[in-house]
């Protein structure tokens, strides 16, 4: 088993309170890194986390989403994201990847190995990783996975 790296997050928005994968473990985590720039992010993968956010919403999924710029960083600012998550009407918890230091590309997409946007990635309940998927997905075959764990009995 492969326990997930936690998340650094320099600044959130739509959460009362930072979320850690620490604090998480027991829920399964759905974790959605995007770019506001990114085409496929804003076709479709941040519109599938918001719909995955409301039809889940009665189980223990966890929805987070990343922002994670490791390009056009200038034009991609907290003051931005805010207008584009009011814009966008995202209501799920979103964290700004922390950046990195030396690189463009920001601490928690270096530990996780992601490729690029749009990534989704499934943290099972025990924080092992149980999906990691880059580039656009079925909303069928990321909600089968979804609903597979959260039909695995609490640790």
């Amino acid at each position: 088993m492969i326990l997930a790296p936690e998340i650094a997050v320099s600044r959130w928005f739509n959460a009362d309170e930072p979320l850690t994968l620490s604090r998480l473990r027991g829920r399964p985590v759905l974790l959605h890194a995007f770019q506001m720039l990114c085409p496929g992010c804003v076709a479709h993968g941040t519109p599938q986390t918001q719909r995955a956010f409301e039809l889940f919403k009665h189980s223990d999924l966890q929805v987070i989403g990343l922002h994670t710029v490791f390009e056009h960083h200038e034009a991609m600012t907290p003051v931005s994201l805010e207008a584009f998550i009011q814009e966008y009407r995202l209501t799920f918890p979103i964290g700004v990847d922390e950046a990195g230091e030396g690189t463009p590309i920001p601490i928690t997409m270096q530990r996780f190995g992601m490729q690029g946007t749009p990534t989704s990635i499934l943290i099972g309940r025990n924080g092992s990783l149980v999906h990691h998927g880059f580039g656009q997905q079925s909303d069928m075959a990321l909600g089968a996975i979804i609903a597979a764990e959260l039909a695995v009995s609490r640790p």
